[in-house]
């Protein structure tokens, strides 16, 4: 890695966070997502009517623990909980769902009656809240939106993107009594918005410890009664997971966890379909001989992974950037053996690179398999008409979005799922891929094919915490020092826009920038705005947009697809991403579209340029971590320049700064020696 000065190479995060459907004549993809999900979560409902049976364990318990099992048994006999219970930290605003999965045809959501929209609307006004939220309201709760909010004013925090403080005000404005802090309605509706944005930092479940933390962070006086409050009226399910073997007394050991039931029902959707794919696992797809012979033929740790897939339900495969010719060998074997085999990647770019690398059809994206618009038709049963699922950029799976995919995959067939697991994990609750590793429960494939090259060594050592120094005579890595954020924005626009056109030779166009958040002094926002002064000025005539701008949409939380502004008209903002026509319709483009030459590292995951600038500003070491680097540093494909301004923090945090845990039940669930706890 060198080290010079910072004139020129030779010399030197989302979208839509609201998640609300697109509104106009036509279905728009997230519409079709939200129909589609809610016809798996009402399938994955009635499953949840099989697993009632509460673990017959906990009898030592004591404290929070021992008052959270009385606060349960309460709740079984009709009665409501007693006196004691939980809370949890506040991590970030909320996303809402993930994609759904029916290819038939989506129902349009109902459109909110106009009369509803009108009698919420004044009820929000009376309250001093956006009547712009009414939308949202009518759509929650339907006709009574403007009655519910009258009784429980703290309900506005059901709608995405209030927070306590607002819904607050509003109760203070509605309420004649005033807004009494220590209001039990109250209590319930923070207890639940705390819930939700655990589930945005990752959580599926917490610890009841936590939630009660957090609940007395947010100004919530009786912490535990606002928890058993949420429990008798059913908005938060109580959890007893089975830890390990029982004791000489015959008592096995309980972790009592909380949470909501949307993310704990797709957890344990997710956990039945895995075990049913292991569990249904035959030879029908493909003959053992006829398999091993595809295995002979292929090189290295692809010849292994043919294997394992040949007799077994659910394999899990890692490896680097240059792994992906190991899935793409295990299409080609499928597809010879006459088997129906489809990919899926992260995103379009993904997919055309692993399209690039297979002989015939079947590559998708997890998004387009999900929402219908493309992969495999389905069955008379509503499965997919697949014998092979290869999932590739797995760690982007979120528990819902897993559940989906599985739910979708009919009994006999096989699932891969592939992918680097040092990069940052996904953006919505859980973590999937990291659990399943953990858990063992499956054939492990592990690559033996490194990345190439300078960027490869660098990037391989980030992944076991060192930052290693690396020869780089062609410039594949340059290091570019600054003093401050106003020298980052110079130095950063400078190399995107001469520097490495000229001594490396890739366009502006094919250079992407990452830095760590949207905001601050040189977040996406400065970045942005900096380089379309330099690329692409002009007066952003279409809601801040120009024919030209490059730009980063997210279709639904949680995936960005990175793109170029065509035109617009009536119709809205018209883009070409990854060579496919999108339109984003105008009352979507503020919530869902960003400029797109810098983004952050997640809205970068699964996706791959020939040049990469990563700014690392002064004020960005608290977000610096080595997931964050590994992801950061291994976008690029042939040169990779680094605005370097946290000085030892950036060696510090590669070494020292892991992922962030999360609290989740997958492994426990998974484990087939101990029984898993129902929720209640």
């Amino acid at each position: 890695m060198s080290t010079e000065p910072p004139e020129t190479p030779e010399d030197a995060e989302p979208g839509s966070a609201d998640g609300t459907p697109a509104e106009g004549a036509q279905v728009s993809e997230a519409e079709a997502e939200l129909a589609a999900q809610r016809l798996e979560r009402e399938r994955i409902e009635r499953r949840k009517a099989e697993r009632q049976a509460p673990v017959e364990a906990g009898g030592k318990l004591s404290g929070t623990a021992a008052d959270l099992l009385a606060a349960v048994r309460a709740v079984e006999s009709g009665r409501k909980p007693a006196a004691t219970v939980f809370e949890e930290e506040r991590p970030a605003p909320r996303r809402p769902a993930p994609e759904p999965v029916r290819r038939t045809p989506a129902v349009a959501p109902a459109v909110p009656a106009a009369g509803a929209v009108e009698g919420v609307r004044g009820v929000l006004a009376q309250g001093g809240a956006p009547e712009g939220l009414a939308v949202q309201a009518a759509a929650v709760w339907g006709e009574g939106a403007a009655e519910v909010l009258r009784s429980d004013p703290w309900q506005l925090l059901r709608i995405a993107g209030v927070r306590p403080e607002q819904a607050d005000a509003f109760a203070r404005a509605l309420l004649d009594t005033g807004a009494d802090p220590g209001d039990g309605r109250r209590g319930r509706s923070v207890a639940v918005w705390l819930l939700e944005q655990a589930a945005t930092a990752g959580h599926t479940v917490l610890e009841p410890a936590a939630l009660a933390d957090a609940l007395g962070r947010q100004g919530v006086a009786e912490p535990e009664e606002a928890v058993q409050d949420a429990i008798a009226e059913g908005d938060v399910l109580v959890f007893q997971d089975a830890l390990g073997e029982a004791g000489e007394d015959g008592e096995r050991p309980v972790r009592v966890l909380v949470g909501l039931e949307r993310y704990a029902m797709a957890e344990e959707s997710l956990a039945d379909g895995l075990a049913r794919l292991m569990n249904s696992a035959t030879e029908r797809n493909g003959a053992g001989e006829e398999w091993e012979r595809a295995a002979a033929s292929a090189e290295g740790s692809a010849g292994e992974l043919i294997r394992a897939v040949a007799g077994h339900g659910l394999v899990l495969h890692t490896g680097g950037e240059a792994s992906s010719v190991e899935p793409a060998a295990l299409l080609d074997a499928a597809h010879a053996l006459g088997l129906r085999a489809w990919a899926a990647a992260h995103g379009p770019l993904g997919r055309a690179r692993l399209a690039a690398l297979v002989e015939g059809p079947g590559v998708a994206t997890v998004g387009g398999l999900l929402s219908g618009a493309e992969g495999p038709g389905r069955d008379a049963d509503g499965a997919w008409d697949v014998d092979l699922l290869v999932v590739l950029d797995a760690p982007q799976l979120d528990v819902e979005a897993a559940a989906l995919l599985t739910e979708s995959l009919p009994d006999g067939a096989r699932l891969v799922l592939s992918g680097d697991p040092g990069v940052l994990w996904s953006v919505g609750p859980g973590r999937v891929f990291a659990d399943l590793l953990a858990a063992r429960v499956c054939p492990q494939v592990a690559s033996r094919r490194p990345d190439p090259g300078p960027l490869g060594e660098l990037v391989s050592g980030i992944g076991v915490g060192e930052l290693n120094q690396v020869a780089a005579p062609g410039k594949e890595v340059v290091i570019v020092p600054v003093r401050d954020a106003g020298e980052a924005v110079h130095r950063t626009v400078q190399l995107v826009v001469d520097s490495v056109p000229r001594a490396i030779g890739v366009p502006a166009e094919d250079t992407q920038v990452i830095t760590p958040g949207h905001g601050g002094a040189v977040g996406t926002r400065v970045l942005n705005a900096a380089l379309k002064e330099r690329l692409n000025p002009g007066p952003g005539r279409f809601g801040g947009f120009d024919p030209g701008d490059r730009v980063a949409y997210s279709p639904a939380p949680g995936r960005t697809l990175p793109g170029r502004v065509v035109r617009a008209d009536g119709e809205g903002l018209h883009l070409e991403c990854a060579g496919e026509d999108v339109v984003v319709p105008r009352e979507r483009v503020e919530s869902a579209l960003r400029h797109g030459w810098a983004l952050t590292a997640h809205q970068a995951v699964g996706c791959r340029w020939p040049a990469v600038v990563v700014v690392l500003p002064g004020d960005a070491v608290p977000a610096l971590s080595r997931p964050w680097v590994y992801t950061a540093f291994g976008r690029a494909g042939r040169h990779l320049s680094v605005v370097h301004g946290v000085e030892q923090a950036l060696p510090r945090a590669v070494a020292e700064v892991t992922a962030k845990p999360r609290t989740t039940r997958l492994p426990v669930l998974l484990a087939p020696q101990v029984p898993a706890g129902t929720g209640v």
